[in-house]
């Protein structure tokens, strides 16, 4: 498997051969999660399923920021504390993602549980006269780090004019991060250098490092963390282990409006809560899958009103699957032999979900095909149900569950249904028909038999 590196600028081949070692850098936790938070996560949670679908074993680590200027600024409008504000977003972040179908992390860990690890970070680096004191607190000296900027592709000097720097007369360079902030304002822990909370970049460091060990496979995040938050990032932590920090670096494109980033200062966020209500989670993740994750996506209704099209096509190929019963002497292997190796073949080159997509769409078109031929086999269907199955868990997508029990309740009244026909009594087979699509049931009549599909409510189909 080959992935872009930010840092090298090319495509580098991923060691699969151990343990796959991942850090996502995750939300800070002040408000509701949106959709371009849930595109990131939506990436690397495909990433992963793909790996662990290959059987490589995965450590899959993702932390909260729950210490942070904008969380405390959140309690202070609310009249609270930033504990409660944080463990209230936590909570909602979790109730999002579980249901967009994303795979828990093997650990989510929080800053102000790694207090301890964190100064500990910062004294080895004061020791190396790495980082000084200063009567605001403890600060990193870029100037002792000749390769910061690498990551961002920028000079220092224009990183220093193009970059929004906190006006602190105590600093050294203007370039300069804080790793401790001095504070008397809650929530504030001892330290060598004075009461405070630590920096942004340093828990990361810190927490990546612990888990993960000192030089894992891939670090990744969001476009807007390149610089300064994963350039500071690498200038801490290969200043304190004196090795390369991470071996890839994996950044995923921004979802616009119109052409702007999605961002709480513009007023155009699009929350996971609103739009899983109106559109369900196989829709957004389609939709957060649907072009290349190093790119920008434009999010819009035009878009996501094509994927419930495709969505549906999707549904009815699992239950043609599910209720082909034909004897055919026809062999569907090579073709599924193929699709599955275009599906392979593209999340393999750089994670193209886009081509992916394709393939999975491909084998869901050809399996319609043959359904409405009547040239779909049981043999066929023992032969596509296991690859449209496994596509599904690596794109995390869902075809809602049905019990038996409201399968026997369908079939017979399906059956009935037919029955009535026969008989010519068409107004009261229709009246079952409308019963059953009130369950959100579709009624597919094919020449000699007649299937049903379950499918997923959505509002904004309505």
């Amino acid at each position: 498997m080959r992935l872009q590196d930010t840092l090298k600028n090319s495509e580098q081949e991923l060691d699969v051969s151990n343990k796959v070692r991942i850090y996502l850098c995750g939300v800070t936790v002040y408000d509701e999660s949106h959709v371009g938070h849930a595109r990131t996560i939506i990436i690397f949670d495909v990433l992963r399923k793909y790996l662990e679908s290959k059987g490589v074993e995965v450590k899959f680590i993702q932390n909260f920021t729950d210490v942070d200027d904008k969380i405390i600024n959140r309690a202070k409008l609310e009249n609270t504390t930033a504990e409660e504000i944080s463990s209230r977003y936590i909570k909602n972040y979790f109730v999002d993602f579980d249901a967009l179908n994303v795979k828990r992390a093997s650990n989510y860990p929080k800053a102000t549980e790694h207090i301890e690890e964190i100064q500990e970070f910062i004294k080895k680096l004061v020791e190396k006269d790495i980082a000084y004191i200063s009567k605001n607190g403890v600060y990193f000296s870029v100037e002792k780090f000749p390769e910061y900027g690498k990551l961002s592709k920028k000079k220092i000097d224009d990183l220093q004019s193009g970059a929004r720097i906190e006006v602190d007369e105590t600093k050294k360079d203007p370039m300069d991060f804080a790793l401790w902030k001095l504070s008397d304002i809650e929530p504030t822990w001892d330290s060598p250098w004075g009461k405070g909370r630590p920096g942004w970049h340093i828990e990361c460091s810190a927490m990546s490092i612990k888990y993960l060990g000192e030089n894992f496979d891939i670090h990744g995040g969001g476009r807007d963390l390149i610089f300064p938050h994963h350039e500071n990032e690498i200038a801490q932590s290969e200043s304190f282990t004196s090795k390369q920090f991470a071996k890839i670096w994996m950044h995923v494109g921004m979802v616009t409006i119109n052409g702007d980033k999605m961002s709480k200062s513009l007023g155009n966020i699009k929350s996971i809560k609103q739009v899983l209500e109106k559109w369900g989670p196989n829709i957004i993740r389609l939709f957060c899958l649907s072009g290349h994750y190093s790119k920008p996506i434009d999010y819009s209704e035009e878009t996501l009103k094509e994927n419930i099209i495709k969505w549906r096509q999707a549904e009815i190929c699992y239950y043609e699957l599910v209720h082909a019963n034909l004897s055919t002497n026809q062999s569907i292997k090579e073709f599924i032999s193929i699709v599955k190796k275009e599906f392979d073949d593209a999340l393999e080159a750089d994670l193209n979900t886009h081509l992916a997509l394709s393939a999975f769409f491909k084998l869901v078109k050809e399996t319609n095909k043959r359904a409405a031929e009547g040239v779909l086999g049981k043999s066929d269907s023992e032969t596509i149900l296991p690859e449209f199955n496994r596509m599904l868990q690596i794109l995390g997508l869902n075809i809602p569950h049905i019990s038996e029990e409201e399968k026997q309740r369908i079939d017979e009244m399906i059956s009935k249904r037919e029955q009535l026909r026969k008989e010519k009594q068409f107004e009261d087979a229709d009246k079952i028909r409308n019963k059953i699509n009130e369950m959100n049931i579709e009624i597919i009549d094919h020449k000699g038999k007649t299937i049903w599909v379950k499918k997923e409510r959505i509002k904004a189909e309505n």
